[in-house]
């Protein structure tokens, strides 16, 4: 049984297990008191924030403010998301050039004129206010910065220390960045792509395996959030279309005459192929996008569902199991962010090698 397959498993019992439960004690929950709503707290840790959240004490809430940056009829409008206080229900109004912003479910608001609460439809959805242009720093965007800031300093330091050393011999850092950087020469650009060819693509494919490496790494540090920037489905469209965009402009003259006009074949057979080949030009980086985006944001789901287990059985008898299972897919999701990082390039380096393969 692969990762992939235990993971959606466990998750599929996990969903109808807290639905089970969920219908049975619903009645025995009815009073005032308000009831737990595990969907909500695990869409909210999942999706994106405007703020780096970081530990409460004692009912206070400590996080990093990032500024918000909007784009009104009235002009540009920033302040800072602390300003919020930490809602997301748009319950706090924050006045600014004259207007009205509210945060509803990490999504920014402008009130119309004269309005001064957030009025919503059966659906929930605010029918008196409407979404300004939104440029702002969110959680993700930050932590994509720091992760940028990190590999710089992580690739500039071991080149230093490669100068330094008259025989090239790795030191320090640059000893355990060699065998990952042979690694992706050797076990995925090499044979991929071709010994005559690889060199030109192994800057995208350095960059590409670390900064989803790293990214994923970030995404498990419980202080930063869970800053969950490889479930970000916008994230995973920039790097497979990155992906797309070089295969495109790399496709040789066989490459396109295998798309448009399959040799070997007879010609009713090339005009049916046809269409399916240009289908999967873009199938191919589609599939990149959802695999990454899909395993990361399961892996999530999965370890703040068992967590919900504690506060919808609202016993400390189902701790123990609920944080060995949280522990052991936790370990598993150290794995994954490795591996996802390593599918991804080899995936982005095979299609390299076929848009520059020569007709054999």
């Amino acid at each position: 049984m692969t990762l992939n397959t235990f993971k959606s498993a466990l998750f599929s019992v996990l969903f109808l297990t807290v639905s089970f439960f969920g219908y049975a004690s619903e009645d025995a929950h009815s009073e005032n008191k308000e009831e737990f709503n595990p969907k909500e707290m695990i869409l909210h840790h999942v999706k994106d924030a405007y703020g780096m959240h970081i530990i409460d004490i004692n009912g206070h809430s400590i996080s990093i403010p990032l500024p918000i940056i909007l784009y009104t009829d009235s002009g540009l409008t920033t302040f800072m998301s602390s300003e919020f206080h930490h809602d997301y229900n748009g319950e706090v109004v924050v006045e600014k050039d004259g207007q009205r912003f509210v945060n509803v479910h990490e999504k920014i608001y402008r009130l119309n004129d004269g309005e001064t609460t957030v009025k919503y439809d059966a659906e929930h959805h605010p029918i008196n206010a409407e979404r300004p242009w939104d440029f702002s720093i969110t959680r993700n965007v930050f932590m994509m910065w720091v992760s940028v800031i990190v590999l710089l300093f992580i690739f500039l330091t071991t080149a230093k220390q490669y100068k330094k050393s008259g025989n090239y011999v790795p030191k320090g850092i640059a000893s355990f960045m060699e065998p990952l950087i042979v690694f992706v020469r050797d076990e995925i650009a090499k044979p991929m792509i071709g010994e005559h060819k690889y060199k030109r693509f192994m800057p995208y494919l350095l960059t590409v395996f670390f900064f989803i490496w790293i990214n994923n790494i970030f995404g498990l540090i419980p202080i930063l959030n869970g800053a969950n920037l490889s479930g970000n489905i916008a994230f995973t469209f920039s790097l497979a279309f990155c992906t797309f965009l070089i295969t495109t402009f790399s496709g040789n003259k066989h490459y396109w005459k295998h798309i448009f006009w399959m040799p070997g074949v007879p010609v009713p057979m090339k005009i049916f192929l046809m269409p399916i080949e240009i289908v999967g030009m873009f199938v191919k980086p589609i599939s990149l996008m959802i695999r990454l985006f899909a395993n990361i944001t399961a892996g999530h789901i999965i370890i703040l569902a068992l967590m919900s287990l504690i506060f919808i059985f609202e016993t400390i008898a189902v701790a123990p199991v609920s944080i060995a299972f949280s522990l052991f897919i936790g370990i598993i999701e150290i794995v994954v962010t490795a591996i996802q990082a390593y599918i991804f390039t080899v995936l982005s380096a095979l299609y390299f090698g076929m848009a520059t393969e020569e007709a054999h």
